[in-house]
């Protein structure tokens, strides 16, 4: 299709121009390749990214691929597979300074790691978490430390939807039945196959070098050097949050969602992980910050929403931006992508600031989104 992205071009232009971001990058693909692209500011053609939770697909198209080979059971416990997890307490409270832990009433599964419905938290977004590493002195998951992962669950397994380090025991699964590492799984199964020669777990002196900085939002609206980022190194490939790419990497596993698995996933496993797998329980109306210099409070949009196989679903047509059924997520360092399959397009947008769901990036995200379906022709007629 013809597309023609001047408007998006100049919105990216037009953020960096005003300094509401020192520099981002857009990419919009189609089920058979990139229709556009475009880099703003510090970014450049051949900017590296901090993926962060934008890992989390990736890691979980790696176990979808055991599913599709009969190697992995959804419903299997994780505790079968992984014996350690079967010792994580729930953690109810705490008696002055010490934690209150007790046994979960059920034993989570492969399925509920994959929909964050696991029992699992993020300390940045869980208070009674943040409470515990600092009275226990115990890593998070963002210390590079393995032993981050043996923090207590906030839930018992199948009754909450709670972001948290889900993904990163997923990805010790995929370990643990390939026998390799989830970074030399992927270059083998996933970045291999789809042509994703610039991501990464474990990025050199050129990535490095290539790296965007990241850039802190403060009151007055202005960008300063963060102080936060991933550490240098870590203990595990963490599948929740530890790659590294460009955007056209990013948007080369886009497009093989689009396009029926692009050889890696079959169609029907597509189908099956963009449909919601949530049942009863429902996604939260709004996620509160236990830590506002890594993110922001951030409200559910108020439509129908669901959770599939490692993404998040709008389950209604958007006038005039994405269809029933997208699939999609984001980084914590302000970079999201949407995958529409029903109209056969994606979209990748990618910065580096903090804290996370940061307004000025998140108008330009809806701008980009609404300008991609402009072209496009909407879904619906807009209202």
């Amino acid at each position: 299709m013809a597309f023609d992205g001047s408007s998006i071009k100049a919105l990216l232009d037009g953020a960096v121009a005003k300094g509401a971001v020192h520099g981002i990058a857009a990419l919009v693909v189609d089920r058979q390749g990139p229709l556009f692209h475009h880099a703003a500011g510090e970014a450049s053609e051949r900017t590296v990214f901090r993926n962060a939770s934008m890992t989390k697909a990736v890691a979980t198209t790696a176990a979808l691929q055991l599913m599709e080979q009969g190697r992995l059971d959804l419903d299997a416990t994780v505790e079968s597979i992984l014996p350690e997890f079967g010792r994580l307490q729930v953690l109810d409270g705490f008696d002055g300074d010490t934690p209150r832990l007790r046994p979960p009433a059920s034993a989570a599964t492969v399925r509920q790691l994959m929909t964050h419905s696991g029992g699992l938290g993020y300390f940045f977004l869980s208070e009674k978490l943040k409470r515990y590493h600092e009275v226990t002195g115990e890593p998070h998951a963002l210390t590079g430390l393995k032993r981050s992962l043996s923090a207590p669950l906030v839930n018992d397994p199948g009754t909450a939807w709670e972001y948290g380090v889900n993904t990163d025991w997923l990805g010790l699964i995929v370990e643990k039945i390939s026998g390799q590492s989830l970074g030399s799984y992927l270059r083998q199964h996933v970045y291999g196959p789809l042509g994703m020669t610039e991501s990464t777990f474990e990025p050199g002196a050129d990535e490095r070098a290539r790296l965007l900085r990241v850039m802190q939002r403060q009151p007055d609206g202005s960008l300063v050097p963060s102080k936060l980022d991933l550490p240098p190194s870590s203990e595990w490939d963490a599948a929740g949050h530890g790659s590294y790419g460009t955007i056209q990497d990013y948007g080369r596993f886009v497009r093989a969602w689009l396009d029926d698995g692009g050889g890696i996933l079959s169609p029907a496993t597509v189908q099956l992980a963009l449909q919601n797998h949530l049942g009863p329980i429902k996604l939260p109306d709004f996620l509160k910050s236990a830590m506002p210099e890594l993110s922001n409070d951030v409200p559910a949009m108020p439509v129908p929403q669901g959770w599939g196989l490692g993404f998040h679903l709008t389950l209604v047509d958007l006038p005039g931006m994405r269809s029933a059924g997208t699939g999609d997520w984001a980084g914590v360092f302000n970079s999201y992508y949407w995958i529409d399959r029903t109209r056969g397009i994606g979209g990748v947008l990618m910065t580096q600031v903090l804290p996370f769901f940061d307004m000025p990036v998140v108008e330009t995200l809806l701008g980009f989104e609404m300008a991609v379906y402009q072209q496009v022709g909407a879904a619906t007629p807009a209202l």
